[in-house]
């Protein structure tokens, strides 16, 4: 594992204090992952703060079983086998501690890929514009580690696997397009509070479409990108630009996966792992593949 921190690793620790606006969005999505992940893999520069999700504590008991599967073929629980295996990656995976911290389901979400872009698109009066699923399964994969205190940098990948109704997953590629739109290229302004003294920070959000139907029966890679954050009295910036971060979406029938990578993940690496992720989402498809 690396020792020295990454560039998002260092803005975090230079912004923890920056007090963003519209924490709402940041709460609820912290609630949901804090049940599911033991460490998140993403860390965006959020309206609550600059902040990295935190190592979640583990269960202990696992979470209540979804209801029986219905006569209904888009209703069934999405089993396990339809996820990521550690055979599909190229590092090894550590096993779980805890059979339920391979991954965790869920019922009616939202499939909210980019908290981001949804409080973009809010911010200027446009609804978030997520397609609601039915039920979902998420997990996180780690890399082996020696005993001792995870970090974040251990997750080797995150997946959201939802089903939904036929119509709304295939509406979820079709209106990409208009869902990033509004959001090609967003400033975002916040406080800092530094020792007593408080400035204006602004940051510019961008995000696009990169590639486009390379998996399953559709699938399309996002890139967000944001500017080093920047005092706007001065003009000053902090730290520098992260690199950017890239988000898969993949559909097999009314499945759609969503996939992130670790900081040390590549965008081709993210590539093959959605075709391998379309390739298990087959087990639970409907129509079958």
């Amino acid at each position: 594992m690396r020792d020295d921190p990454t560039l998002v690793e260092q803005i975090q620790r230079d912004l923890q204090d920056v007090r963003w606006l519209g924490p709402e969005e940041i709460r609820a999505r912290a609630r949901r992952r804090s049940q599911r992940r033991i460490v998140a893999a993403t860390v965006v520069l959020a309206l609550a703060g600059v902040s990295a999700a935190a190592v979640a504590a583990p269960r202990t008991s696992p979470p209540s079983a979804l209801p029986a599967a219905s006569a209904s073929p888009t209703r069934h629980e999405i089993s396990t086998d339809a996820l990521l295996q550690p055979a599909d990656l190229t590092q090894p995976v550590a096993a779980p501690k805890y059979p339920w911290q391979l991954s965790q389901s869920g019922l009616g979400e939202p499939v909210r890929w980019d908290l981001m872009l949804g409080a973009c698109r809010v911010s200027q009066g446009f609804p978030e514009g997520w397609q609601m699923s039915i039920l979902s399964r998420s997990q996180t994969l780690l890399r082996e580690h020696p005993p001792g205190p995870r970090t974040e940098g251990d997750a080797l990948v995150e997946q959201d696997l939802f089903r939904l109704t036929p119509d709304a997953a295939t509406q979820l590629f079709t209106g990409l397009d208009d869902l990033i739109a509004p959001c090609a290229e967003w400033r975002q302004v916040g406080e800092l509070d530094t020792a007593g003294v408080v400035s204006t920070i602004e940051t510019t959000h961008r995000w696009r479409v990169t590639e486009r139907d390379f998996a399953g029966d559709d699938a399309a890679i996002l890139l967000q990108s944001f500017t080093a954050p920047r005092d706007v009295s001065t003009g000053q910036t902090i730290g520098d630009a992260s690199p950017p971060i890239p988000t898969a979406l993949v559909r097999v029938g009314d499945t759609v996966s969503v996939l992130r990578l670790g900081y040390d993940g590549t965008q081709a690496e993210l590539r093959k792992l959605a075709v391998a992720a379309a390739a298990r989402m087959c087990a639970a498809a409907n129509p079958p593949c």
